[in-house]
């Protein structure tokens, strides 16, 4: 798995968060089993406090899909995540991506009626803000080539 691969996991993970991050203003904490409702089959655009920005959608079987800019640079890349990607453990939701060395879990507080911030647990100051969107207003305002890179065909006379 790639970095880029790795780092979407984690950030998608975000939308599937489900413990209260403090000092937003009108945050609302929810409980593993709101936050599924909240965002699972949804379209949300994300960006990040350090600029990668990107959108997706949680499946409802926990897995993810969507494009990545990381840092706000570079090009746009599609990943998808398979199923059980995020699921509860321990009343938070959590994040199993095969590279990486643990399983984290997320912090999630709704922000609006159509927004809401995620965090990897423990590390509040490195957040991502979600916004709810659909999937065709967000591939207009930054579009992404979704088809997979084409491969080159042998040629018999080369």
């Amino acid at each position: 798995m790639t970095g880029v691969s790795l780092r979407f996991a984690a950030l998608m993970a975000g939308l599937g968060a489900a413990i209260a991050v403090p000092a937003i203003a009108m945050a609302d904490p929810m409980s593993p089993v709101e936050a599924r409702r909240f965002v699972v089959g949804r379209y949300f655009t994300y960006t990040c406090f350090e600029g990668t920005r990107g959108a997706g959608k949680v499946n409802d079987d926990g897995s993810l899909a969507g494009h990545i800019r990381v840092g706000g640079k570079g090009p746009q890349r599609f990943v998808r995540m398979p199923a059980d990607t995020l699921r509860v453990r321990d009343g938070s939701v959590c994040a199993s991506v095969r590279g990486l060395p643990f399983e984290p879990c997320f912090n999630l507080v709704k922000t609006s009626s159509g927004s809401f911030r995620g965090s990897v647990s423990g590390l509040g100051f490195a957040y991502c803000d979600f916004n709810r969107t659909s999937a065709r207003a967000a591939l207009a305002r930054d579009p992404v080539d979704l088809q997979p890179p084409r491969q080159r065909s042998a040629s018999a006379g080369n």
